[in-house]
C-alpha cells in the first residue's frame, strides 16, 4: 500500500447563461468570430470540461432559406473544479473578448443534475 494517495479535487458542474449584447451589430460580430469561437471550444468539449453548449435563439426568429438563426445567447454546461475557474473559462472565449456576450449580464451558477447528461 502507497504511503501516499493521489486524489483529484472532485469536477463540479456549472451552467453558464451568456446573453448577447442587445446593440447593433452584435449578431454580424457574433457570426464573424464564430470559426474562432468553435477552434477554441472544440478540445474542451473534447477533454469533457464542456458537456453540452449551444445558442439560444430569438422566439420570434422564423427561419428563411439561407439566413442563419438569431442568436440572443448562449448556454454551457461546464465540468471544474470551481466558479472562478470557469469564470476564467469564459472570460478567455472570443464571444467574451469580442463583446458578443453581454459582461455584466453572464450567469455562472452550481448546477445538480437530476438526470444524466447526454
Amino acid at each position: 500500500m502507497s504511503d501516499s494517495i493521489s486524489l483529484k479535487p472532485e469536477l463540479k458542474t456549472f451552467v453558464v447563461y451568456a446573453p448577447d449584447r442587445t446593440e447593433e451589430g452584435t449578431l454580424a460580430r457574433r457570426y464573424e468570430v464564430r470559426p474562432s469561437h468553435l477552434a477554441g471550444v472544440t478540445p474542451l468539449i473534447e477533454a469533457g470540461i464542456i458537456k453540452v453548449g449551444g445558442m439560444l435563439i430569438d422566439p420570434d426568429f422564423v427561419p428563411t432559406e439561407g439566413q442563419p438563426p438569431k442568436a440572443v445567447g448562449s448556454v454551457l454546461m461546464i465540468k471544474a473544479e470551481s466558479l472562478s475557474e470557469v469564470r476564467k473559462l469564459i472570460e478567455s472565449d472570443i464571444y467574451y473578448t469580442a463583446n458578443v456576450w453581454d459582461s455584466e449580464k453572464l450567469v455562472i451558477l452550481p448546477f445538480i443534475s437530476a438526470t444524466p447528461f447526454p
